[in-house]
């Protein structure tokens, strides 16, 4: 099995992606709104791809966080709120922020279960700072750790019991960015003790199966490699301060902040730590540089993959969403709040 996580050009797979996908047997893909029509087509396309393998449990995943990151929109699917919103509610009403993101995160994930999607990649535990790059932004789910921790907490509770696996990114936090890693590298100067405020939500959820890396610079640990490049970050600081022994996969692999091609960006991530690497533009030259350039999952990430997959459902429909989404919203009523 290769150690990635694939991208699909389009609303159904072409005979080639069909033929790699056969041969390299990635260890999952990840959809995008390029990816989805409508309802039909793209629990057709999941199946499919879940035929290749004939693994039921297959990593298909999604970034659904509401707000302005959310890959199904109506008028197919729901509208779900950025995380702000909740952080809005929390202010005043903390016990109904938790239940209204547990609902609104269940109701999510009775959607995306129907549509044969196991992993979402939500929530974002990236403690929001004052002067930081907007891509995290509204995203953030507070300012202060133990309430991003908590709602977190409610997030991955309310996408389990909707048949979902969540995934807390971006490890070790990207809230200090003052650039934004899709287009350059951020660098974060913050000492190793203001770190401790941006992992404490991290190392509060460490438990969950999947967390994904984020492409920055951390001088006070690495002042030469990204996170996701570097062993130091990953071994130490992840694995080892946080204390996260899930699934680690990377952020887009192909995103700006990394420099090299994109397979050695590959190598270097999996060298340094990471489980499996997300590669999202279904670009067929370098997912087959990916699967030449890669060894073989290892048997300990094997382990970790199944952990994660292990209680995901496919649904046939995704009956008492209505109910979860009325809950959620009576509850941000509270605060004046609207999804």
């Amino acid at each position: 099995m290769t150690p990635a996580i694939f991208g699909i050009a389009g609303f159904e797979l072409t005979a080639d992606e069909r033929a790699f996908f056969r041969e390299a047997d990635p260890a999952g893909y990840v959809l995008f709104a390029r990816n989805v029509a409508d309802r039909v087509q793209l629990r057709r396309l999941t199946d499919d791809l879940r035929s290749i393998h004939g693994r039921e449990r297959l990593f298909v995943s999604v970034d659904q966080e509401g707000g302005r990151v959310a890959r199904l929109r109506p008028p197919h699917w729901s509208e779900f709120p950025a995380g702000e919103v909740f952080d809005g509610l929390y202010q005043m009403a903390p016990a109904s922020a938790i239940e209204a993101a547990r609902a609104n995160a269940q109701a999510m994930a009775l959607e995306l279960a129907e549509m044969g999607i196991t992993v979402d990649f939500h929530p974002p535990l990236d403690v929001r700072q004052p002067g930081a790059h907007d891509v995290i932004g509204d995203r953030a789910l507070g300012s202060e750790p133990m309430q991003v921790a908590a709602l977190g907490r409610a997030i991955l509770d309310g996408l389990a019991r909707g048949g979902v696996a969540g995934c807390i990114k971006h490890m070790p936090g990207h809230g200090r960015g003052t650039a934004d890693s899709h287009k350059q590298l951020p660098v974060v100067t913050a000492s190793d003790a203001e770190l401790e405020r941006d992992l404490a939500p991290f190392r509060a959820l460490r438990d969950t199966p999947i967390g994904m890396t984020g492409h920055l610079l951390f001088t006070a640990w690495d002042s030469e490699d990204p996170a996701t490049l570097s062993p130091i970050v990953i071994e130490e600081i992840i694995r080892g301060r946080i204390g996260f022994d899930g699934l680690l996969l990377t952020d887009d692999i192909d995103m700006e902040a990394l420099d090299g091609s994109v397979p050695e960006r590959a190598r270097r991530a999996i060298a340094a730590g990471c489980d499996v690497v997300l590669n999202c533009w279904a670009t067929m030259p370098d997912m087959q540089g990916i699967a030449n350039e890669l060894p073989a999952l290892s048997d300990r990430s094997r382990a970790r993959l199944d952990r994660a997959l292990a209680h995901t459902q496919i649904r046939d429909d995704s009956s008492g969403g209505a109910e979860l989404l009325a809950k959620r919203d009576a509850l941000l009523a509270l605060a004046g709040e609207a999804a």
